[in-house]
């Protein structure tokens, strides 16, 4: 599809590239705030708290790019790109979305809910991590079958989690009578959110990769910049519309959510996929891994303060780490 996308663009003028980047912004942004408005809608019919329906709904619609990007990747043979765009996904999640979003608004933490999501998303940091790792072998690897228990994780975690909140919510006896609207209109809206969301961010990124290249700035700069968090796009905007909007505990379920899906559901799909597994870079034992784990434990040791929220002293710690990792790509790896 990408290569379609391509096609298609590159025979346009600049000025027609600058319609199609403003006509895909304006889509994205409505997109965003439909799927806010029905996460937040969802929410309110199943008595199940706004940072659940994050973490488990919302979340999965925003990270099939990541998922597509790392499965086409596995099955063309490029676990680099594959296991890669997972773990890259998670830094730019939990560094560089949660420190733009706690810069721009308050990001309100629910204590029970953090601690329960909160460990689940740590635990599968801490578990990609270790079947990483080279176990009597030069480089490490994700083998199929593990692939494949991931995804039976997966399918249990978004189970348990939709159950577990029904029970915990205390949102629905007050807020039943908030919204109307019939299921199934809210279930094809929320579609259509995260469908405008994907569509206009695979038109977006090639638009202005192109013109970038086009008035001059390296590829270098564009693949640093645009090309590393493209596929994150979808949880940036609607992290920032979120917050926008004052639902901030959705914004961090919806990280959090993703977070735990790059693991069970990107890579497990990417290795279920392949006969051999994903085979794991040396590289990533020197920066990619640590940064990930780094970043997991500090929002970790953030979410759990007494203020009741994530300040933006601590998105800026957060975004820093960021920029640093993306440095370090540069001058050390």
């Amino acid at each position: 599809m990408d290569e379609l996308i391509y096609s298609v663009l590159n025979p346009f003028s600049a000025w027609v590239l600058i319609i199609v980047i403003a006509v895909s912004l304006a889509v994205l942004s409505k997109g965003a705030d439909i799927l806010v408005e029905e996460a937040v809608g969802l929410s309110i019919n199943w008595g199940v708290p706004k940072m659940i329906i994050g973490a488990t709904i919302v979340s999965l619609g925003t990270t099939l790019p990541e998922a597509a990007v790392s499965v086409l990747a596995a099955v063309k043979g490029n676990a680099d790109l594959a296991l890669g765009n997972a773990i890259g996904s998670i830094i730019v999640d939990t560094g560089l979305i949660i420190g733009l979003a706690a810069w721009m608004g308050k990001l309100t933490i629910d204590k029970k809910l953090i601690n329960h999501q909160g460990r689940i998303q740590l635990f599968s940091g801490i578990m990609l991590a270790v079947v990483c790792l080279p176990f009597l072998r030069d480089n490490g690897v994700i083998t199929q079958w593990m692939g494949m228990i991931f995804i039976g994780l997966l399918i249990f975690y978004i189970y348990a989690t939709i159950q577990w909140g029904k029970k915990t919510s205390k949102e629905s006896e007050l807020l039943v009578e908030e919204d109307n609207s019939p299921l199934l209109v809210q279930l094809l809206k929320l579609v259509l959110g995260i469908a405008m969301i994907i569509v206009s961010s695979k038109i977006l990124i090639p638009s202005v990769e192109i013109t970038a290249i086009r008035v001059g700035i390296p590829q270098s700069v564009i693949a640093a910049t645009l090309v590393a968090f493209g596929t994150s796009l979808p949880e940036l905007v609607t992290a920032i519309t979120a917050v926008r909007k004052g639902h901030g505990e959705l914004a961090i379920g919806n990280i959090i959510g993703a977070d735990i899906l790059n693991v069970l559901f990107v890579v497990g799909m990417s290795a279920a996929v392949t006969k051999g597994g994903l085979l794991v870079p040396v590289d990533f034992y020197k920066l990619q891994i640590p940064v990930m784990l780094l970043l997991l434990v500090t929002f970790r040791l953030f979410a759990k303060n007494k203020k009741g929220f994530i300040a933006k002293k601590e998105g800026i710690v957060l975004g820093g780490i960021y920029l640093i990792y993306l440095i370090l790509n540069y001058v050390w790896i």
